[in-house]
This record gives structure tokens, sequence and C-alpha cells, in this order.
């Protein structure tokens, strides 16, 4: 089989290979391919900042429809296995080792063996690839497959961020950075976890969409007494004792890239409060230790999701309460895509459409 593939060239570059597909294993599906999102983290791969990717097939926001099942997969999977006309999914989590600790114990993303689709392996961003069937999730019917396919990587890293958190309904939470990852944090905490939501970002536009999306409250990064406003919104700010405050978020998110709002998300919860980091500046962020242990503040990192985790994430997306925005071009256009990522000039999220 001969495909079409978009592939980490040399010197940094993007380029539309035609590549020999190999033959699938038994516990294997063949899937081909129909949307396959474009992410911030394939630029990383493409310019090498992970380390010289050439000629790895990029792409882990893949859905397209299953054309071959390896022999063995019906006896493994069981009730559930994928067969040949179902839709699935190639995510970052592509595959674990399955018998580790993290494994075994619901933190598979954690597996030191892991497996990412387009970056340690070939990836979604072709007419055709494959993946081991009993990680590849099935995507529901009814689900639009340009949706789906950022269900696959924003989507359910911001459910699952909003999940650690552990927010509970009517509660407080922040979300720092309302970007491609931000907007749909603010929809999961809004409508699926039933949060009482305040948005930070340094851009109007992107606070005036978050009102959109029902955000409660939409505050600018830039105001000086930005921890001030958060802390009067959700129950005071004024000493009680011993400097001691009441107010504060019960948790914030960061998708945001900047060591600010990491020292921001940290002043603004609450005694107890949780703190759950996804975007990745390179600076060190500052830590009260003193704030952290009187106050139990929690710090958590978030790392994409599990399967379980998107399965649930997709059911949502189906049932309408988070929405997307993509926008969908040919494959041709992918050096195109990834030279205006680069620049800056992407808004929503640019779908590869294989049909197209």
């Amino acid at each position: 089989m001969i495909m079409k593939a978009v592939c980490c060239g040399k010197d940094h570059s993007i380029v539309i290979e035609e590549k020999q597909l190999r033959p699938i294993k038994p516990t294997e599906v063949r899937i081909k391919m129909e949307r396959c999102g474009v992410c911030h983290t394939d630029l990383h791969v493409a310019h090498g900042d992970f380390g010289d990717k050439t000629g790895t097939t990029l792409g882990h926001e893949g859905v397209g429809k299953v054309v071959e099942v390896g022999h063995d997969v019906a006896e493994m999977m069981g009730e559930g296995a994928l067969k040949v006309g179902d839709r699935a999914s190639v995510a970052w989590f592509f595959r674990g080792c399955g018998r580790c600790d993290y494994c075994v114990n619901g933190d598979e993303t954690l597996c030191r063996q892991v497996e990412n689709a387009g970056y340690t392996v070939d990836g979604a961003m072709a007419e055709e690839c494959i993946a081991p069937a009993n990680y590849a999730v099935k995507v529901p019917d009814g689900l639009d497959l340009s949706e789906a396919s950022s269900i696959t990587c924003a989507g359910v890293t911001t459910y699952k961020a909003v999940k650690n958190s552990k927010v509970a309904p009517g509660q407080w939470i922040v979300v720092f950075g309302i970007g491609g990852l931000g907007n749909l944090a603010v929809q999961w905490a809004k409508n699926v976890f039933g949060a009482r939501v305040i948005a930070v970002d340094g851009n109007q536009g992107a606070l005036d969409f978050a009102k959109e999306l029902g955000a409660d409250h939409a505050l600018n990064a830039f105001d000086k007494d930005l921890v001030a406003q958060i802390q009067d919104l959700t129950g005071g700010s004024k000493p009680i004792g011993h400097g001691l405050v009441a107010g504060g978020a019960h948790a914030a998110i960061v998708t945001a890239t900047a060591k600010a709002a990491f020292n921001a998300a940290v002043n603004s919860v609450r005694a107890g409060g949780t703190v759950v980091g996804v975007g990745l500046p390179v600076e060190t962020m500052d830590l009260s230790i003193p704030r952290l242990v009187l106050d139990g503040i929690k710090i958590v990192g978030s790392l994409v999701g599990t399967r379980e985790d998107l399965r649930e994430a997709f059911e949502f997306a189906a049932q309408g309460k988070v929405k997307c925005k993509t926008e969908d071009r040919p494959i041709a256009d992918a050096p195109k895509i990834f030279e205006e990522m680069h620049q800056g000039k992407i808004r929503g999220r640019m779908v590869i459409n294989f049909d197209l």
C-alpha cells in the first residue's frame, strides 16, 4: 500500500511523501484516515525540539474508518473489539507497555515505555495508519469527524485537567489562557463539571469568546490587581486574621505558556486549592513553600488523557457539551499550515481532511 503522508523533512521542513505501509500484525488494525488535526506539538516535533525525527509521519489527532482487523483482535478485546467499518482514533498516547504500575493503576500515560503517535512511531497525518487495536478508541456515531480529531488531543487534555482539579459543581475554577486548549477547559468546567468559571487572558477577543462559551467572569491577565479581583469574586480578599484571606478559587488550570500565569494561579486559589499545569513555559515558576505547606496548596501536572478519559470526552462531545473551532484543509496545505502555525497566524484548529 503506497500512501501520502506528512513527514518531518530534512532541516526541519514539512514534506508530503509517498510511503509504503507495512502489513498489520495480529493485534492491530489498519485505519483509512479521514481527519487529522495539526497540533503545536507536531510543530515542536518537526522543528527537532525533541530530537531529530526526520522521516517520521506526523500527527496524533487522527480519526478514520477501520478497513482491516488483525486476526487476534476479536479474542483479545472481546465484546468491545473494533471491527471493519468502525471509526477509531489515533492519539498522542499511542500505546503503553500494559504491565507496569502506571498502566495497571490508571496512569497509563506515564508509562516509561510509552509510544507516542507522530513522535516515537509513525502517526496519523497520512492516508492510512496502523494502530494497536486495544489503544485505538472508538469514535461515537454522530460526532463530527473534525471535532472528534480535536477531542483526540486538545479536548481530552483539557478534560483530564479539569478532572484532575477535583472541582465540584458550584465551586470556582480559574482558567488561565483562553486559546485552543483554554476555550475547551472553560466548556468542560462549565458544561460537564458544573463549576463557576473565571477566564483569564491578555487578549480581549479571547475574553469575549470565553464569555460566549459561558464563563461567569473574564479578566485581563495584565491587570495589576488580577489576584485581588479573583479573590473578591470568589469570597472576598480581606484578611481574616494572621494574614489569611477567605477568598480564592477552589482550583485553577493553566494552559498559558507564561511563568506569570502559573504564579498568578498559585496566588489565586484558596487554602486547600489545586493548581493544574498544562502549558509548558521554559521558565521555572515561583512558589512560596510556607504558603504551599500552611495553606495545603496542591500543584498537579496533567498529561493528555488515558483511553478511558478519551472515551468519556468523546461521549460528552457527542452530547454537544463542548464545541471545537476547526477549519478543514486538504493534505496539500500541510506545509503551509505548519508555516502559519510557526508565524502565530492560526486561530482555532486546522484539520487535514483527507476527502478534500
